[in-house]
C-alpha cells in the first residue's frame, strides 16, 4: 500500500500542512505511521478523501455536462487581439491557460482578478507516475 507524507497531501490537495493535520485529529482523514515513524496517510484513503472534496469546491458545480474537470480559479492575465484571446488562470496550484475568442472573453466578463471556472475534456491526458512499477 502505498503512503503518502502529510506534506505531500497538503500539496496534492492545495492546503497547507497544517489543515491536513486538523483533518487527521478531526477523523476526517485516516492517518497511519510509515516506514519512518512519520505520520502519513494511505494512497487509497487520500484518494477516497480527495474526491470528496472536489465534489465541495465551491463554484464547481454548474449546468449538466459531461466534462468531469472542473477547475475553479482566479483570472490572472487576458492577452486579447481583435479576435482571439488568451486567458489564464492559477486554479489552485495549477497555471490553466486558455483560447478563445475576444468576443467570449468580453461576454464573459473575463479579466484579471475574477473568479471563474476552467472546463476540461480531453481524450488525450498524460499521466506520469513518479514512482516506479510495484
Amino acid at each position: 500500500m502505498s503512503h503518502v507524507r502529510v506534506s505531500d497531501a497538503a500539496g496534492f490537495l492545495g492546503v497547507s500542512d497544517d489543515t491536513v493535520r486538523r483533518w487527521i485529529s478531526g477523523g476526517s482523514l485516516p492517518s497511519v505511521t510509515d516506514a519512518a515513524g512519520r505520520m502519513a496517510i494511505e494512497g487509497r484513503a487520500l484518494a477516497e478523501f480527495a474526491k470528496g472534496q472536489a465534489r465541495s469546491v465551491p463554484g464547481a458545480a454548474g449546468s449538466a455536462s459531461s466534462a468531469r474537470n472542473r477547475f475553479v480559479g482566479l483570472v490572472t492575465a487576458v492577452k486579447a487581439d481583435t479576435v482571439m484571446a488568451q486567458v489564464e488562470m492559477q486554479c489552485g496550484p495549477f497555471r490553466v491557460v486558455s483560447l478563445m475568442s475576444s468576443e467570449a472573453v468580453s461576454e464573459l466578463g473575463l479579466e484579471p482578478g475574477s473568479v471563474a471556472v476552467a472546463v476540461i475534456k480531453s481524450t488525450n491526458v498524460i499521466i506520469e507516475s513518479r514512482e516506479g512499477p510495484p
